[in-house]
């Protein structure tokens, strides 16, 4: 039995869609992660950007909070992005190559 709600369309394509899968996290040395440096629409303010993670919502959420703990200052993980206020490209290198993660790109 499904429960979606959908009682009845008039579209003759109309399909339920499936639920997505949840996707399964790369390992640490096969992450194509980049960190930016970006004051793009944020009033002239830098922040640290890391992006290029793979994997699921609660893995790259514990990875965006060890980050800003680390930094030692506030940030954000949205849309597929780590947001860390400040100029920290230094310092979050040195935690990622710590933890075992491999950076494709700093810039």
């Amino acid at each position: 039995m499904n429960n979606s709600g959908i009682v009845f369309s008039t579209n003759p394509d109309f399909r339920i869609a499936q639920e997505a899968e949840e996707l399964t996290t790369l390992p640490k040395k096969n992450q194509p992660l980049k960190v930016v440096l970006d004051k793009k629409q944020r009033a002239g303010k830098i922040v640290t950007l890391v992006t290029g993670f793979i994997g699921n919502d609660n893995d790259f959420q514990s990875i965006g909070k060890q980050i800003k703990s680390s930094c030692g200052t506030g940030g954000s993980v949205k849309d597929g992005v780590i947001i860390i206020q400040g100029d920290h490209k230094a310092k979050i290198h040195q935690w990622l190559l710590k933890n075992g993660y491999a950076l494709s790109k700093i810039t």
